[in-house]
């Protein structure tokens, strides 16, 4: 029997409050605690909840998820036996929780009460239920037993994951519609014992879900529909990544256009420590954002995970578990999730405030010592998986990072670095030229671009030399910064012609290939297939040569080639109006092009 199952079933601690720093809180014990164990602080018959992080002897160290003030010292403590767990079931999608999956919607007033707890999703609601599993079939944990639709999404109905060894199913029932709590199925362990099973089942947030039988390293491209990511630093289905960046320089605006655009069946949004008007930005535009992919509310495929800065750090903490979980319960439906993070930053401050009132040995800038351990299992929960049936199922993590005064050689970004495989970093010189997205491309990187799973990909999906175009770009972008460096030195008549001719070619790459209007319904989102014939025209001008009497004459006409270009990407792929910029765009060229 597995732990979790044990502590379920063994007698409540019970304990006094002997000790209050902020909110974290020291408990005199009697009985036996573990790590991560749940316990309630009764504070004047309101129930605080509280989780174990640290036991020593007959002390437990708990993080308490609300507010303390007013706490005593002796006041009562129960321990619950169990770790913070999120409830999984049918009703999940189109809800805002908070990061311990209270569910916002039900909660009355501007401010969220301390000791107030709603359930998550409504057990008590009827679903239309189709077998997959039949009389006799043999199950383990994971195993689908049949299918509700929750929007429009398959949403899949699993042997509970506590399950351990094989199973039988006794007995299934036949399609109809069905309480969430009431029994759906009857299975028979190997000892000959009965279980009854429901469409809702609890799991510890601080415990992967393990629901399937291999996780090897990704290899399928993740369209995004951001050329500045799927051209020059893939991220791939089942990937990691993060995107670093100062104040204003538009990390959430790509965020919101990843879940917007990104080829993934749902979505779900960790507003882990974002500031309130943030917050209330994705509450008050979510429901409002259409669909691409289906014609319907993007909010009919999202699931939004939300504490605040104002919020207890313990809380800003659990969330970012919370929606982990989540993602990989519906990655065991054989579905592809998005999960975005904003920001992992204050989730790693939350971790420092308690280590630091631990009095822990700190770390850089007073961070844990294991925070690149933290962040490096969490972020290694993501992952493309094959599930006991041969289906797939992926988790695509992205989060960002706010480090403090825009330096990326702080210990976040730095943690972060080692976990994830791409790296999306955003300029605020870039931000400050209006250029967007602002990821820089010297900078950045995708990983995976080294893997030889992906190449392969790229070679049979995309083109053979693809990515031998990709690495070239990258190369005349880094020369054309070289150059324009040159050029700010020495100025415009200081160096040779063939400078002049390097930067623009780099800037042609950066307006037309980088460079996206997310406000334009056309250029907004382009197709992995658009990219491909948009980056051949452009390194096709790159590897022209080109005839100027004197450096003058550069740029205003590679601002004509930039201007047409534009056009393009404005216009619908291979209509008149795209064809017809082509052609003028082979006039312009014809002009100055070398004999």
């Amino acid at each position: 029997m597995s732990l979790i199952l044990k502590m379920e079933e063994n007698k409540k601690t019970t304990g006094k409050v002997s000790g209050i720093i902020a909110n974290l809180v020291i408990v005199e014990v009697d009985g036996p605690v573990s790590q991560n164990e749940i316990c309630f602080i009764n504070l004047h018959g309101t129930r605080l909840m509280a989780e174990v992080i640290k036991v020593m002897g007959i002390k437990a160290y708990v993080q308490v998820f609300e507010s303390t003030r007013g706490l005593k010292i002796g006041e009562s403590v129960e321990f619950m036996g169990h770790m913070l767990e999120v409830t999984l079931g049918p009703g999940i999608l189109s809800r805002n929780f908070d990061g311990l999956q209270n569910d916002l919607d039900k909660m009355e007033g501007t401010f969220l009460r301390r000791g107030e707890y709603t359930a998550a999703i409504e057990v008590d609601q009827a679903w239309a239920f189709t077998p997959l599993a039949k009389s006799g079939d043999n199950v383990i944990a994971g195993s689908w037993l049949g299918e509700v639709k929750e929007n429009w999404i398959s949403h899949k109905i699993m042997v509970p994951f506590k399950f351990e060894g094989k199973y039988t199913v006794k007995q299934i029932q036949a399609a109809g519609n069905y309480k969430a709590s009431g029994a759906i199925a009857v299975l028979t362990d190997a000892d000959g014992r009965d279980h009854e099973v429901s469409m809702v089942q609890k799991w510890p947030v601080k415990v992967p879900i393990r629901a399937y039988t291999d996780k090897p390293r990704p290899f399928r491209l993740m369209e995004t529909g951001v050329r500045i990511i799927d051209t020059m630093n893939p991220i791939v289905e089942g990937g990691t990544g993060f995107i670093p960046g100062p104040f204003g320089s538009g990390k959430t605006v790509l965020q919101h256009a990843l879940s917007k655009q990104a080829e993934a069946d749902l979505i779900i949004v960790a507003a882990c420590g974002e500031r309130a008007n943030e917050v209330v930005e994705i509450f008050t535009e979510f429901p409002e954002l259409d669909d691409p992919r289906t014609g319907r509310k993007l909010m009919e495929r999202t699931t939004i995970i939300a504490n605040t800065s104002n919020m207890p750090v313990a809380a800003r903490e659990a969330s970012v578990y919370t929606a982990m979980t989540i993602g990989e319960y519906y990655r065991s439906m054989g579905l592809k999730v998005l999960l975005l993070a904003d920001s992992t930053s204050r989730w790693a401050q939350a971790l420092r405030e308690m280590s630091n009132r631990m009095e822990e040995l700190p770390g850089p800038d007073a961070f844990p010592m294991d925070l690149p351990a933290i962040i490096s299992s969490f972020y290694a929960r993501a992952g493309y998986v094959y599930l006991d049936n041969g289906s797939t199922g992926s988790i695509t993590f992205i989060g960002t990072v706010s480090p403090a005064g825009g330096n990326l050689k702080e210990p976040v970004t730095e943690s972060t670095k080692k976990a994830a495989r791409c790296f999306f970093a955003l300029s605020q010189q870039r931000a400050d030229s209006k250029r967007y997205p602002a990821v820089d491309p010297i900078d950045s990187y995708s990983k995976y671009l080294e893997y030889p799973e992906l190449q392969e990909y790229l070679a049979e999906n995309i083109s053979e030399d693809w990515l031998g175009s990709v690495l070239e770009a990258k190369n005349i972008l880094l020369r054309g910064k070289e150059a324009y460096e040159q050029i700010n030195i020495l100025g415009d008549d200081g160096v040779p012609i063939d400078y002049h001719l390097r930067y623009w070619k780099s800037e042609v790459i950066d307006f037309v290939i980088l460079q996206q209007d997310a406000f334009d319904k056309t250029d907004a989102s382009t197709p992995i297939k658009r990219q491909k014939y948009m980056l051949g025209k452009v390194l096709g001008v790159c590897n022209t040569g080109f005839s100027f009497e004197g450096f003058e004459e550069v740029n205003p006409y590679f601002k004509r080639i930039i201007n047409v270009f534009k056009q393009m990407n404005y216009s619908l792929f291979e209509s008149e109006d795209f064809k017809k910029y082509e052609a003028e765009l082979e006039e312009i060229i014809n002009e100055r092009k070398a004999a």
